[in-house]
């Protein structure tokens, strides 16, 4: 096989790839509003990707904080505007660093686990049992974890925020000699709702891309047991590189409707 032919093959697979995601979101929309609705199911998997991410994002959110307060910190010195360090630090770790690096690293690990959960339910043929039995599988295993990482989220990105924009504050009081209470202060005077509701409302988007692709290749796993780590693997890769168009995207239609 010529390159050509490998190229032409590798766009008709993207293709592909495309039009399946594309008819797997459908049936998620069409399935949502669907009874039984699986409220139980919904609620423990709500626990499990965000209770048992705390620990992760905090420690994420609060490094980030110290290290960009520490790096920015000699800059602003040269130019004597140390007194905007609250400002400076708060919008950028609520606008873009906290909501993408949070999202980077829940498609680590909640991605990466609902798509090996899924892939090894799929190869071992506990799904298709499922079927069998007259549950339905798409509406227990991919609804519920779908939404869940969409609510779960937001939730996930404003903690990892909050810790982050503590890091800093304990920095500049080490370093600056800045009570939390001027610190936080300067924060909150230089925040604005722009700031705010377009970054909560992307932090959707994101958990909706994470909990989706992870479905998306555990569910349809295939190749026996060597599937599930390329189920696994591929739903974390995907999902960064969508997580990225997502975030480009917001940031330009924010631009439109705040510049």
């Amino acid at each position: 096989m010529n390159n050509n032919s490998k190229v032409v093959a590798s766009f008709k697979n993207f293709l592909i790839e495309i039009g399946e995601l594309s008819y797997f979101t459908a049936r998620f929309f069409k399935e949502l509003f669907n009874p039984p609705f699986e409220l139980k199911e919904f609620l423990r998997q709500c626990y499990n990707m965000g209770n048992r991410s705390l620990l992760l994002v905090s420690v994420t959110g609060f490094i980030i904080g110290l290290v960009f307060t520490l790096q920015s910190r000699p800059t602003l010195e040269e130019f004597g505007a140390v007194s905007w360090m609250p400002s400076m630090v708060s919008i950028s770790i609520i606008r873009e660093i906290g909501p993408i690096i949070t999202a980077l690293i829940c498609a680590g690990r909640i991605g990466s686990g609902i798509g090996a959960e899924l892939g090894s339910m799929r190869v071992t043929e506990q799904i298709d049992a499922m079927e069998v039995s007259g549950t339905n599988p798409f509406k227990y295993l991919v609804v519920t974890r779908i939404l869940a990482t969409t609510m779960m989220l937001p939730i996930l990105v404003f903690f990892g925020d909050t810790i982050a924009i503590f890091g800093s504050a304990m920095v500049e009081n080490i370093k600056g000699n800045v009570s939390f209470l001027l610190y936080f202060n300067q924060v909150f005077d230089s925040l604005q709702f722009s700031d705010l509701i377009p970054t909560t409302f992307k932090t959707f988007f994101f958990g909706f891309a994470i909990g989706l692709v992870g479905c998306y290749k555990g569910y349809n796993c295939k190749k026996g047991t060597a599937g599930v780590g390329l189920a696994a693997n591929s739903a974390v890769v995907y999902t960064s590189m969508l997580l990225f168009i997502i975030d480009f995207i917001a940031v330009f239609v924010t631009n439109i409707f705040y510049g």
